[in-house]
């Protein structure tokens, strides 16, 4: 008899993405399970404030209009569960706007619901408690836009367990909606560890989407065909381990590099990944290729998750505008600086005079010139740019002024500006996060299976000590012989993204040989350096001798993070590709 084996898609990896992915995982899959991925940071927040001013949203409205609109009953044809975090901050709306569009469509179908995650109605109470900030221990702000506790994937094991066809939950993490069909396929244990982290791996390897399968790789011109992009595939075994694999006739790839880049992005330490089923260590992760755009991944140790969950609270501190015009002409840069400037220092002094108060933070940079890259920027001779700012004030109407006055602009200047089309830029609010702990006996987690809520309760959990993960030795280097400066690119791959106000570099050798040379160039030191116009924190390595890779963590790196930062890289997503180009000394026989 074959081993069993469970055929998990992800077709989301964000809110927005694809319209198409769920479609091509359901016709030429073979899917045991559809699974989507929904929900940051910051979408809680702007999905509390859709449901404060209709009780009836709150939730991934497009899973149900669109994804499940599209497949939903070639689904329930072909015997395909689907889990997804669309419930946002309003699970049961959700699961009403699920089950009008089954009956509508003729469907008789077990829909089921996890929440209790949304903390929003114990803001008072959490606030007295002060729930320090996990890193700078400040204090729960006063005014939240939402507030969720971070839950794990039993509970939706459990609502397989009892039927259902389909899963909405509200913020669990994301390897949760793998996680909780493998539970329920095997019939694993609550502490059989090394399977729930062989499963969140799987789970954090499609919970990007195409990311595993060619998305936003190093070697990007060997992906077949962006256009018809690939979303991935995991076939999973009773131990564990699985393959990663792709559609049929679809675009992407997938290697030992695809994978390694995409299980290092945004990991922090890869020997202590907190999630609440399970502690990970993925420092010793094993990855064979297996031809045909297959690859197997094994060899993650799991332990006991903690007695505590994450939780995340989002608050608005003030307003952001941001945007941008083009510059042209001889000097460009020079000229964009000049604009952008006056129109600064003029909007100052009418704040002055109608007691606005200044701005919080002023981020200009001039896309064009390599403003991100600061010392390593190489601009001479630029002749066109865009240029963009960012403002953060208290006050919306000072916004509303600074973004009218920005024409002035158009005819009061420097001469080559351009791109004032699109009309003026509206003020956002600036969303921060904080986040904390909170035991997990205070968080009941309902599940509700149709109508009926089957189940009330807490998921307590074990402490356990950290692991210390595994460490290369010491390294060799050859310095006898010639020796000549290559990119880091032709020596390894990277990936890099963000948590918060931290970023994380994930850095793989492409060959053995190469990490010695890649140890003594990239350590923390010379990366801290490298991004010291950027980062205002520590920089921490971390070995991750499974795959030949190293991973960087990076505090007070992002201006805030998210929709705190000004940057224009907001999250970190060109720091990688930074990196890469910084050159370092090798024997001239070792790159080719």
């Amino acid at each position: 008899m074959d081993e069993k084996v469970v055929r998990i898609g992800c077709a989301s990896a964000f809110y927005g993405d694809s319209q198409l992915a769920a479609r091509q995982l359901v016709d030429k899959g073979e899917l045991d399970y559809l699974v989507f991925d929904y929900l940051a940071e910051v979408t809680m927040g702007i999905l509390a404030k859709a449901r404060a001013r209709d009780e009836r949203l709150g939730f991934a409205v497009d899973f149900v209009t669109v994804a499940m609109r599209d497949v939903l009953a070639d689904c329930a044809a072909k015997g395909i569960k689907v889990i997804a975090n669309a419930g946002g901050v309003n699970v049961p709306a959700c699961m009403a706007a699920l089950q009008k569009l089954a009956a509508d469509s003729g469907l008789s179908l077990n829909i089921a619901g996890v929440y209790g995650d949304d903390l929003s109605p114990r803001q008072g109470e959490l606030a007295e408690r002060g729930l320090p900030e996990m890193e700078s221990g400040a204090p729960l702000p006063d005014k939240l836009a939402s507030i969720n506790a971070y839950l794990g994937a039993k509970p939706i094991a459990e609502a397989l367990a009892a039927g259902a066809d389909i899963v909405v939950t509200g913020r669990v993490v994301d390897s949760a909606v793998v996680i909780a069909p493998l539970m329920h396929e095997f019939g694993w244990a609550d502490n059989d560890y090394d399977r729930l982290a062989q499963a969140a791996l799987a789970g954090h390897v499609l919970e990007c989407g195409a990311q595993c399968t060619g998305g936003n790789f190093t070697d990007w011109q060997l992906v077949p065909d962006f256009s018809t992009m690939s979303y991935p595939i995991a076939e999973v075994s009773g131990d564990g381990s699985f393959v990663v694999g792709i559609a049929p006739g679809t675009g992407g790839m997938v290697s030992s590099a695809t994978v390694a880049e995409q299980i290092l992005y945004e990991i922090g330490d890869p020997a202590n990944y907190l999630l609440p089923d399970v502690a990970c260590d993925f420092s010793d992760v094993r990855l064979q290729e297996l031809g045909d755009n297959r690859l197997r991944v094994s060899n993650a140790r799991g332990r006991a998750p903690g007695d505590s969950y994450k939780v995340c609270a989002t608050w608005v501190d003030g307003y952001r505008l941001m945007g941008t015009a083009f510059i042209g002409g001889l000097r460009a840069p020079a000229k964009a600086r000049a604009s952008l400037n006056a129109w600064v220092s003029r909007c100052q002094q009418v704040f002055v005079e109608r007691g606005w108060g200044d701005f919080k933070q002023v981020c200009i940079e001039i896309i064009g010139a390599e403003d991100t890259y600061g010392p390593h920027a190489r601009n001479s001779g630029v002749r066109e740019v865009m240029a963009k700012y960012g403002l953060h004030h208290d006050s919306r109407e000072a916004l509303i002024f600074a973004s009218h006055e920005f024409a002035y602009l158009a005819t009061s200047a420097a001469p080559g500006m351009s791109g004032f089309g699109a009309g003026r830029v509206s003020p956002s609010p600036l969303i921060r996060v904080h986040s904390a702990l909170l035991p997990k006996t205070e968080v009941p987690v309902m599940v509700q299976l149709n109508e009926q809520v089957i189940s009330e309760r807490c998921y307590p959990g074990e402490s356990s000590a950290p692991a210390p993960g595994r460490r290369y030795e010491a390294f060799t280097t050859t310095a006898d012989g010639a020796l000549r400066r290559v990119t880091l690119e032709q020596l390894a791959y990277a990936r890099s993204g963000d948590k918060g106000n931290y970023a994380n570099i994930g850095v793989i050798a492409r060959r053995a040989d190469y990490l010695p040379y890649i140890a003594s160039a990239l350590s923390e030191e010379a990366v801290a350096e490298y991004f010291a116009h950027l980062v205002a924190g520590r920089v921490q390595r971390f070995d991750v001798p499974g795959f030949k890779a190293f991973n960087f963590l990076m505090s007070e790196a992002l201006g805030g993070g998210g929709s705190a930062s000004l940057r224009v890289d907001s999250q970190g997503k060109a720091l990688a590709q930074m990196l890469l180009s910084m050159e370092l000394s090798v024997p001239v026989d070792l790159v080719d």
